[in-house]
């Protein structure tokens, strides 16, 4: 049995923002089941932690909870939020204009490291 889960967000498109709350909802779903998380930013996904992004972009028509809500719940829940550097360069993500829980930077070395390791399952969006 698993006992941390690692998300990789690569292949989401943030034009269709109704796909974006449910990596962070399964994200905070699972530490709150007390498994270890990490989720990785990576390409266009990494502009969610530009500070005034995510808090624009609304997964439901109701727009009662922003995906920056999801995202803050998934953290204040334990979740680590961790950024692919490149794809930090490319979408002009700096660590001045991060939202505070960005946790640092990681690419696809550390991911694949993770995932291979016993008792890690992967979530890729």
């Amino acid at each position: 049995m698993a006992d941390k889960i690692v998300i990789m967000l690569l292949n989401l498109d943030l034009d269709r923002p109704g796909t974006l709350g449910a990596p962070f909802f399964q994200a905070t779903v699972a530490a709150a089941m007390d498994l270890e998380v990490e989720i990785y930013f990576a390409a266009q996904t990494t502009r969610l932690l530009r500070r005034g992004v995510a808090e624009q972009m609304y997964p439901g028509e109701a727009q009662e909870k922003s995906v920056y809500s999801f995202m803050q719940d998934a953290h204040e829940a334990g979740a680590r939020f961790y950024a692919c550097a490149g794809a930090m360069d490319e979408n002009g993500l700096t660590l001045d204009n991060a939202v505070p829980e960005l946790d640092g930077m990681r690419g696809g070395g550390a991911f694949i490291g993770e995932v291979v390791e016993d008792g890690v399952a992967s979530l890729t969006y």
